[in-house]
């Protein structure tokens, strides 16, 4: 009797926890004790970066911002901010006594750590660690940068709010006023980097995939808040609700897409995609994938179907991916390098 009444405790466990990993897919937790995100005053939230815009000094906290809050330009539609911004800056709770912080760095979610990088001069993110969930809709990746140390090894398995690191100020053009983490939830765009790399540069790779080129990086900051909202939402409903479509992009047909593998959610009218000539990719303004079609048009090239129709520059809002004005554009040459990577036409 005592086995069965312990076998009866032990299912109703595993189906309790079962019902939360459901009903919370991402169990996402914040990776600091600073929780001013949800405050109504986020400048305690995130950390400052030093502006000089037409000769005029500042320190906004928005520069901590994700999205494009960095580089401002005068334009026909007012000042736009032209660089993206791909994570969170994350200001320290505490300091010791010289100015260093104390806050410890926490893994968002449950997941794997694949890559730590421990040289500061490998990488403009300074010391920095990768760590992969599994949400049930592909690969995604947390980055967490700048630190002074790592507290776990590759291979790691870790829980969400797990302490995997120190706050620091490695990298460059950080100093210890300005010591933070940055954090970033990443696409992977190709597992075959490596060739695209090649292809492109001449220097060393150090970090394989885990190259910040191969990593496209989620509006963290949002995806945190509407978390917090509803707990049941996953990464393709987030991007949904929260993304809109740029421009379009149509490339030549030749064979599967690999990263329709990796996010099968991707595909839209995939049934079709046996008699297409090509595909043809939406993207959001920061360049992530929102969607992949198939269609028949014939292309030889890589090329611009559609775009949103806008008074300035296209290259000002889209990180200099695409070029034109109204509802013109052509990719540039660092879109089409952007496009062979996450097609794979290379």
């Amino acid at each position: 009797m005592y086995g069965v009444s312990r076998f009866l405790l032990l299912a109703f466990f595993s189906l309790a926890s079962a019902a939360i990993l459901k009903a919370d897919p991402l169990g996402l937790v914040l990776p600091t004790k600073n929780t001013a995100i949800f405050s109504s005053d986020p400048s305690k939230f995130y950390m400052y970066t030093n502006r000089n815009f037409e000769g005029v000094n500042s320190k906004p906290w928005e520069g901590g911002t994700y999205g494009f809050s960095r580089n401002g330009k005068r334009t026909s539609i007012g000042i736009v901010n032209t660089r993206l911004h791909e994570g969170i800056d994350i200001k320290p709770v505490s300091r010791d006594s010289s100015g260093n912080p104390l806050d410890s760095v926490r893994a968002i979610s449950r997941g794997t750590v694949v890559y730590v990088n421990s040289t500061s001069s490998h990488s403009n993110y300074g010391k920095y660690i990768v760590v992969h969930h599994d949400w049930g809709d592909g690969p995604f990746f947390s980055l967490y940068a700048h630190l002074s140390s790592a507290s776990i090894k590759t291979g790691q398995k870790v829980n969400a709010g797990d302490t995997i690191a120190k706050m620091g100020y490695t990298g460059a053009g950080i100093d210890r006023t300005r010591a933070h983490v940055h954090v970033e939830l990443n696409m992977l765009m190709s597992d075959r980097f490596q060739s695209w790399y090649d292809r492109h540069f001449t220097s060393k790779n150090n970090h394989g995939i885990f190259n910040g080129f191969n990593l496209s990086g989620l509006d963290i900051a949002a995806l945190f808040k509407m978390h917090k909202a509803n707990p049941n939402i996953s990464i393709p409903e987030f991007l949904a609700n929260h993304e809109e479509p740029y421009y379009k992009v149509g490339v030549p047909k030749n064979g599967k897409l690999d990263i329709i593998r990796r996010y099968p959610w991707l595909g839209r009218n995939m049934n079709k995609a046996l008699g297409a000539k090509s595909w043809e990719f939406t993207f959001a303004r920061n360049g992530i994938p929102l969607s992949v079609s198939p269609s028949s048009k014939s292309l030889k090239y890589p090329a611009v179907t559609w775009v949103k129709s806008m008074q300035t520059n296209h290259s000002y809002m889209t990180v200099s991916r695409i070029s034109g004005t109204g509802s013109s554009a052509s990719l540039t040459a660092s879109g089409s390098r952007y496009i062979q990577l996450i097609s794979e036409g290379f």
